[in-house]
């Protein structure tokens, strides 16, 4: 029998994450981590009776057994309940920036229905952790962020084509000339056309198992010990970034298993290990640590919006500006895993952040936070225009 989907969103003031809610998933990942229907019960909220006909319900639906029901013994998911809580999951992590995209097209359209002079942003980016975070912060102050989670070059076309108003892709710290970064991104900048703005530097690195199992610290150990590897699409700020950094270990991408295989966004790739089908695979360390994973941390990047120098007097960049500046957003950055505020809500002089254009050094030049420089990368030059 073939099962369909039906979507339903909520509309509030405190309508919860962007995660799509399915009442049946939510049972069988707490009786999957409670091991009792008593237990899973508690921690939703409801009744056993509730709990218990629930499930037998979904399974006359479905058609298949989803709990193992012996009785004196703890209860536990069939294969097919597995399976289900799995895939869904599974699909959850990567239809995420579509379903963030989604919701961010709902609530600019209500943004306007109750508040003509509330502001609207655009912004494509490079998949981020922290501007989720700010997208909930900068509507505490009337701006809604309409963020399309999309790859760094995608981001910069899409901002270069009038399709947005902020993009947002990220490099290593102190990138070096002639490097793929630089390949990459370059021909898309120019300066005084673009300005970038300071945001934030975060850690990249491998996301694995808890535990670290096959004790991977390096690319190489993962051509040494044949891990399996989840990728990044083409075009995303993070595929770059492993490219990069396969050349400097003078590796092969046949050397990584898995190099072809491609997720959509960190919490795609890590949903991949916390599943078991790979054994590791290049993000952020927020993503790894929201599914309790463990984290190697590899190199120190920095993540830049960018816009036209035309803009920056709108109302909405200015306003983003004012919220990235201010005390309670830079905490609240913070105290995401792997992240320090940088230069936040700054206008830097983008040929000092991204040394690949011919200009003379400013010895004077002051030096901003430079999160991870013990990870690899140079200090951020905090050199305003």
């Amino acid at each position: 029998m073939m099962h369909r989907i039906k979507l339903n969103y909520t509309l509030g003031p405190d309508a919860g994450s962007a995660r799509i809610r399915n009442p049946l998933i939510d049972l069988l990942e707490s009786v999957n981590s409670s091991g009792s229907i008593s237990a899973a019960a508690r921690v939703l909220g409801l009744s056993y009776r509730h709990v218990w006909g629930e499930l037998k319900r979904w399974e006359q639906v479905l058609g298949q057994p989803l709990i193992v029901w012996d009785k004196g013994h703890s209860a536990r998911l069939t294969e097919f309940g597995s399976k289900l809580m799995w895939a869904e999951r599974q699909a959850q992590a990567r239809l995420l920036p579509q379903i963030e995209a989604l919701r961010a097209d709902l609530e600019r359209t209500f943004a306007v229905a109750f508040d003509e002079s509330a502001h609207v942003l655009t912004f494509y980016a490079s998949h981020d952790q922290a501007l989720a975070a700010l997208s909930e912060e900068t509507r505490k102050r009337r701006l809604h962020l309409d963020i399309r989670f999309t790859g760094s070059v995608d981001a910069i076309r899409a901002l270069n084509e009038g399709r947005c108003g902020m993009a947002g892709f990220h490099t290593r710290l102190g990138p070096v000339s002639g490097s793929l970064a630089q390949q990459t991104y370059k021909p898309l900048l120019r300066p005084g056309l673009h300005k970038l703005i300071g945001f934030a530097t975060r850690v990249q690195g491998l996301i694995v198992a808890p535990g670290n199992p096959l004790n991977l610290s390096s690319l190489e150990d993962l051509r040494n010990r044949s891990a399996r590897f989840a990728n990044r699409s083409r075009g995303t700020g993070t595929r770059v970034l492993l490219d990069e950094l396969l050349v400097e270990c003078g590796l092969q991408p046949s050397d990584i298993k898995g190099y072809e295989r491609e997720e959509p966004s960190h919490a795609a790739v890590a949903e991949a290990v916390s599943s078991g089908q790979v054994d590791a695979g290049l993000g952020i360390e927020a993503s790894a640590h929201a599914r309790g994973l463990d984290f190697v941390p590899l190199t120190a990047e920095q993540y830049h919006l960018a816009c036209l120098k035309s803009s920056l007097e709108h109302p909405a960049t200015a306003a983003l500006l004012e919220v990235l500046r201010s005390v309670d957003w830079q905490h609240r950055l913070a105290k995401l895993p792997g992240y320090t505020p940088v230069c936040s809500g700054e206008v830097l002089a983008m040929r000092k952040v991204l040394p690949w254009w011919h200009f003379r050094k400013d010895k004077h030049a002051g030096a901003g936070l430079a999160a991870g420089a013990g990870i690899g990368g140079d200090a951020v030059q905090c050199t305003k225009d």
